[in-house]
């Protein structure tokens, strides 16, 4: 996953280190080497994360990270504070600043960049939501104004899945400050349990577990749909750095090291409530000031009406960074076909499992949309030509493979898809101009128009660029 990152630090060969390792994981990297210059650079650069050195002349990281959450137009882009200080302290002042994280130095380099792809993940999904949310305000629509820093912490439901009756007894006894209602248990799979069965804020994981394993039970909870969103804060000892790396990797959102430093706890866990309250409400406005209104009352997609006010939107956002926007255009093989066969009811049947699939295959912040009768387009931030192809083959043999169940007496059918794709990368067309959202989709609707004369059921990419959509 790419990402840009903006590294401060007031000392040059801290900033050439730090660069030079993120540069060498092909992170696109940009320095600053003071507070004002950082917030300048955040305006200009448009970074996907900070990593904020703390002890700077003048304006601290700290008050650098107070300015970036004060601030409506960069309050959520994620910062790590990288420093030498190794106090309990100044760990916890960081994240009641607003830090997501704070690493010491000598920075190890497995958490480090296992930090940085989580935290861009994170980020990636909520600009998602919150774009969604503006679009929804342009239509005239519910808008929150609401940030994370507005969420209350108190009186969360937590889980916690740990064996240690000392560690235990001090999560409880530290939760307990802020009215939090606990649930433990020594388990993994009661643990899954509970996260199925019941509603909860946070569950913390242990991956000091003596007879089982909580990286799997954290791979098991990304995995069920009830337990996705649900915010997981590790726990681990400090030489077990590689375990939170692929805890991170797998999902979780944060870690804490032990011993358990009390106020530490419970500053992780206000950060994780927060983001998971801001989130919840972020997904309940959105959902409610859509219903009916830009989805497609069939599939339950986006209709061509949100497609059009949020495209445009988003190639603003990704051209400011220079990053690539693909466009699948498909459309169902033969169609007309299976409605003259077996009636309009079997057709919107295969329309809905075309939209099921097409769905399930692809990230939680793509879009798809239903244009029309048989015709979807999915748009994917942050994906060049080569992924796109991989992800259009993909959806191809997800449909092509499996038969359709129906209702009509046949039962089953087999159905296909032909998909163009395109991809534009914010890079000027013949007449200087970014390339439009229409014309982005026009290109994907040539190269769908070749693969249907290519004999269907296959992908066709649009290889001209920007100048070949006008």
């Amino acid at each position: 996953m790419s990402a840009r990152v903006l590294v401060v630090d007031d000392v040059l060969p801290n900033v050439k280190l730090l660069a030079a390792k993120l540069t060498r994981e092909y992170f696109d990297v940009v320095t600053a080497n003071s507070g004002p210059e950082a917030l300048e650079r955040i305006k200009a650069q448009h970074p996907d994360i900070v990593l904020l050195d703390v002890m700077m002349p003048g304006m601290d990281g700290f008050e650098v990270c107070e300015r970036i959450r004060s601030d409506p137009a960069t309050m959520h882009i994620p910062v790590i504070m990288v420093t030498a200080l190794s106090d309990v302290t100044d760990r916890v002042r960081g994240l009641e600043a607003g830090a997501d994280d704070f690493l010491t130095k000598p920075v190890n380099d497995v958490a480090l960049f296992a930090r940085v792809r989580s935290l861009v993940r994170l980020k990636m999904m909520m600009d998602e939501w919150r774009l969604r949310e503006s679009t929804s305000g342009q239509l005239g629509m519910l808008v929150s104004t609401d940030s994370v820093q507005t969420q209350t912490a108190e009186g969360a439901r937590v889980l916690v899945v740990e064996d240690s009756a000392i560690d235990l007894d001090k999560i409880n006894e530290t939760l307990a400050r802020d009215r939090n209602m606990v649930t433990d248990t020594d388990s993994c799979a009661a643990g899954l349990e509970l996260a199925l069965r019941e509603e909860f804020d946070l569950i913390i994981v242990s991956l000091t577990l003596m007879r089982e394993d909580g990286l799997r039970l954290c791979s098991q909870l990304r995995s069920q749909e009830r337990s996705r969103q649900i915010p997981i804060l590790l726990l681990a000892d400090e030489t077990d750095m590689d375990r939170v790396a692929k805890g991170l990797e797998l999902g979780a959102n944060d870690y804490l090291i032990k011993p358990i430093d009390r106020n530490e706890l419970l500053a992780r866990t206000r950060t994780q409530v927060r983001r998971k309250r801001y989130q919840d409400r972020l997904r309940a406005n959105y959902e409610q000031s859509l219903s009916m209104a830009l989805t497609d009352s069939l599939t339950g997609l986006f209709n061509r009406r949100y497609l059009s006010a949020h495209l445009p939107r988003l190639l603003d956002r990704s051209g400011g960074n220079a990053k690539p926007v693909s466009a699948l255009m498909f459309d169902i093989d033969h169609f007309k076909v299976v409605n003259d066969s077996w009636g309009h009811g079997v057709g919107d049947e295969v329309l809905k499992e075309v939209a099921g699939r097409a769905s399930r295959n692809l990230r939680n912040f793509d879009l798809v949309a239903r244009l029309g009768g048989e015709e979807f387009v999915v748009i994917m931030p942050d994906t060049d030509m080569a992924h796109a192809m991989l992800v259009a083959e993909r959806l191809r043999k997800r449909i092509a493979e499996t038969s359709f169940e129906v209702t009509a007496p046949v039962q089953k059918i087999d159905v296909t898809i032909s998909i163009g794709v395109a991809v534009t990368d914010g890079q000027l067309d013949v007449d200087g101009k970014p390339e439009s959202g229409e014309q982005l989709l026009r290109r994907a609707d040539m190269a769908l128009y070749q693969a249907k004369r290519s004999g269907r059921n296959r992908v066709v990419a649009d290889e001209d660029g920007p100048a070949g959509g006008n």
